[in-house]
């Protein structure tokens, strides 16, 4: 079967049932199927091969979707860019891709205008079938130089499946896709498949909190996803408290660990909030939190997918204890292929993907995601994971966003600060933020500095970026409040 396919079945099946809504437009199956074999014409006759690489710069657009479904009929590969990034850096993951085409929308043509594109130039193997490779995302970078993942057409098949259970799409369903499509949490948590399922799906070029608002009230959609920051952006918009949001049987959080303050203020208006756990490399849908269980599980990432394995592990690469934090090992089909250029790259070992995320597993066979092995803290030899400050931080109203992190410390080898956020009109001082933590965490958790800007560094999805964080700290050692902590 060809990804395609999915597509074409609803075509011929459904044909006048919507697919997709975009810019005040309704498109239907039989629509869409249109768009996917004209592109397929389209690029052939510019000369696109089996295995090429052939990217896109833009807005979430109807058009990305039929590229990668025209492209998955010829064989060849989808490389989404980040828009965001500065045009050095989209050079630099178009080189690294040795994509042979860039397709971009009005806005951002004259950024592709002034990129080079490398020569044409297919793979040296291609498989057949659904084992052919048809995306390769780069990722965010948040832990250094980002990295391409090559999915297939059977992975990417295979995420629909993980995705419908979690879900339990219906062709009555309606998604609302407001999260940049050129990350796979954007593209195949729920776009993908919500496809897959013949269910319809309202497309925003780009996230705003009072156009997601008013969609949801106005074109009253069944599922939506959106992460920390854009859960916050919601929430503390003056329209929430009196938005009409019956429409939604849930809502899919995911991208980093996800504050119970913010999922609180959703299952107050009786939402369940429904995460998801996965990286770029894995599909990224491998652990969930279904509906039914998001108002008793609440921060929870939830349980292994139904066809996903799971091992949290040690440094030496043991099996933890039930209940003990251990690193995020998965296996599953719709794990990436392999990194681009790099298929012996130690994280990918024996089919298990070392994810470098940190977790815990419960008795019922819940996982609660603690953060990345990269981001603990070890102090005077005790570990601190800065999730668990930063949910305690997310709940105090003052505070608009917190990021902990370690810094090198003669006495303890490491030392936690916390850089503060605060919100609009708020006054809090370095010790107002340290109370926080009183009789909530251990002492030798809580932060040994607490650092206030106006804004952290953060990738499109909304992950703040750590390791820029600690390079701004270490240039401006002056701006460390430094406070002495009780023994």
């Amino acid at each position: 079967m060809n990804f395609a396919d999915i597509i074409r079945r609803h075509a011929e099946g459904v044909p006048d049932n919507i697919a997709l809504h975009f810019a005040a437009k309704d498109t239907s199956y039989r629509q869409l199927w249109h768009h996917i074999e004209a592109a397929t014409e389209a690029l052939l006759s510019q000369g696109v091969k089996p295995g090429d690489r052939v990217a896109w710069l833009g807005l979430n657009d109807p058009k990305m979707i039929v590229l990668l479904f025209a492209l998955a009929r010829l064989g060849a590969i989808l490389l989404p860019l980040n828009y965001r990034l500065a045009p050095a850096e989209i050079q630099a993951i178009l080189d690294h891709a040795e994509a042979g085409f860039l397709l971009a929308d009005p806005t951002y043509q004259p950024t592709a205008d002034a990129l080079k594109v490398p020569a044409a130039r297919g793979l040296s193997e291609v498989t057949p079938g659904e084992d052919k490779p048809v995306l390769l995302v780069y990722t965010s970078g948040t832990t250094g130089k980002p990295k391409g993942a090559l999915h297939t057409q059977a992975g990417l098949l295979a995420n629909c499946v993980e995705s419908q259970h979690a879900h339990g799409f219906t062709p009555q369903d309606h998604i609302l896709t407001a999260l940049p499509m050129f990350h796979v949490g954007g593209l195949c948590i729920q776009t993908l498949p919500a496809l897959s399922a013949g269910a319809q799906v309202t497309i925003h070029a780009r996230f705003d909190a009072d156009t997601w608002l008013h969609d949801v009230q106005t074109r009253r959609p069944t599922m939506s996803l959106l992460v920390p920051a854009t859960l916050r952006a919601v929430i503390s918009n003056p329209r929430f408290p009196s938005a009409d949001l019956s429409s939604l049987q849930l809502l899919n959080a995911g991208s980093s660990p996800v504050p119970v303050s913010l999922i609180d203020a959703f299952h107050q208006r009786g939402i369940p909030v429904c995460q998801v756990y996965g990286t770029t490399e894995t599909g990224p849908v491998s652990i969930y939190l279904q509906r039914h269980e998001a108002m008793r599980h609440a921060g929870s990432a939830g349980r292994a997918g139904v066809n996903v394995n799971v091992r949290l592990v040690d440094e030496s690469g043991a099996d933890v204890s039930l209940g003990q934090i251990g690193e995020i090992w998965l296996r599953a089909p719709n794990l990436m292929r392999e990194y681009w250029r790099d298929p012996h790259n130690p994280s990918f070992q024996n089919g298990w993907f070392h994810t470098g995320d940190l977790a815990r597993c419960d008795e019922d066979g819940f996982y609660w995601v603690a953060g990345r092995s990269k981001d603990m803290i070890i102090s005077g030899g005790e570990n601190i994971y800065p999730a668990e400050i930063e949910n305690i931080l997310a709940d105090c109203p003052q505070i608009a966003e917190a990021a902990v992190l370690g810094v090198p410390d003669e006495r303890w080898g490491e030392a936690a600060v916390a850089v503060v956020v605060l919100a609009p009109g708020a006054r809090l001082s370095a010790g107002d933020v340290l109370q926080l933590l009183e009789g909530k965490l251990a002492r030798f958790k809580h932060p040994r500095q607490v650092v206030f800007v106006e804004v952290l560094p953060k990738t499109a999805l909304g992950k703040v970026q750590k390791s820029e964080l600690a390079r701004s700290l270490a240039q401006f050692p002056r701006q460390i409040t430094s406070l002495s902590k009780p023994a």
